[in-house]
């Protein structure tokens, strides 16, 4: 991961951070690493593509409050429009581990 560095206030406030919760989990045929996954934010759900098959079966992630970035552009990854993407560590570590919120609050509050 490179050095970041400081932005402006302005530029942060354009990132729409919300939580979302897991409605649905499940693997993309023919690919090891990404899972489709069906996620509430509140005023409607999306669809988002994460790259965490290798670390997370479906099953476990159905629940889950996380952290969406809510307002990336559509993206087509393997035939699937992703809506979204959902936060995680990127550190050097076992796996990575999803950006959760501390307790149940409703889908699409956002993050300030």
């Amino acid at each position: 991961m490179s050095e970041s560095r400081e932005i402006e206030f302005e530029e942060f406030s354009k990132v729409d951070l919300r939580v979302g919760k897991i409605k649905k989990a499940e693997r993309i045929p023919g690919s090891r690493k990404l899972l489709k996954l069906v996620v509430d934010i509140g005023k409607e759900e999306r669809q988002v593509v994460a790259g965490i098959a290798e670390w997370y079966n479906p099953e476990e992630l159905e629940g889950k409050y996380v952290v969406v970035v809510a307002n990336l552009k559509p993206k087509k990854i393997m035939g699937y429009i992703s809506q979204g993407m959902i936060l995680a560590t990127c550190e050097e570590l076992t796996k990575p581990v999803l950006v959760t919120v501390a307790e149940p609050v409703k889908p699409g509050a956002k993050i300030c």
